[in-house]
């Protein structure tokens, strides 16, 4: 989708509540956090003066322009380019299931439909479903009825989420799953109708679907494979 990306912060779990209020200040109400823990070295951390600690992930939507000023403030009042602070970094996004997660998602962020991503030539996409907790199966058989394989499931605590009714005409729980599915561009469409159809707004589960473009992969050879599979099957047929 034109100017708009899925933001990803990573900080001291102690300095997540600034990071969102800052966000909140440039519109972006809705974020997914979760916990995680740092990996440096204790070489690196001692030459930091910097203690092993929990790490916050949180996830946003943003244009390309609040970006930029999100950016400047990032390094002006919360300091992210002092070592030990957090990274920040976004991935464009190619599409999002439906229009009303898509208002409800970009509230606030004055943000216009444009064209689709300019990377529209990859070989696979990432697809992120946000949904109340423990509902992963309903939307993992929803994924595999379209032949998409595994996925990936972290929980989080969602915020603006009270939003929802207003857009959605639904109520969401702040306690979510966020499932990652890496499925091939062709069967994208599909998979994402039908985890729509099956698990989306209308069920118990509320999920709220976008997807991400995937610029190179690796690991990714037994997916190839099965669809050869198929292919043969249906020349043999």
């Amino acid at each position: 989708m034109s100017d708009l990306y899925m933001m990803v912060t990573i900080a001291d779990r102690s300095c997540g509540k600034k990071f969102t209020s800052l966000y909140e200040e440039y519109g972006v109400h809705v974020t997914l956090s979760t916990v995680g823990s740092g990996t440096a070295v204790s070489e690196m951390l001692n030459y930091f003066g910097l203690e092993k600690t929990e790490k916050v992930l949180v996830f946003s939507i943003v244009t390309g322009s609040v970006w930029k000023e999100i950016k400047k403030d990032l390094q002006k009042k919360l300091k992210i380019d002092v070592p030990g602070t957090g990274v920040a970094f976004i991935i464009p996004l190619s599409s999002i299931a439906g229009k009303k997660p898509l208002f409800f998602l970009t509230e606030g962020l004055n943000f216009k439909k444009g064209e689709e991503s300019a990377l529209k030539d990859t070989k696979y996409e990432l697809l992120v479903v946000i949904a109340n907790q423990g509902y992963t199966d309903m939307i993992m058989e929803a994924a595999r009825d379209a032949n998409a394989g595994g996925g990936t499931v972290i929980h989080a605590k969602g915020s603006g989420m009270e939003r929802a009714e207003k857009f959605m005409g639904v109520s969401l729980v702040n306690e979510k799953e966020m499932v990652f599915i890496v499925v091939k561009t062709e069967i994208k469409n599909d998979v994402m109708r039908s985890i729509m159809d099956k698990a989306g707004l209308e069920s118990k589960a509320h999920s709220i679907l976008f997807s991400l473009p995937v610029t190179s992969t690796a690991g990714m050879r037994l997916m190839d494979e099965e669809e050869i599979e198929r292919e043969t099957e249906k020349e043999e047929v």
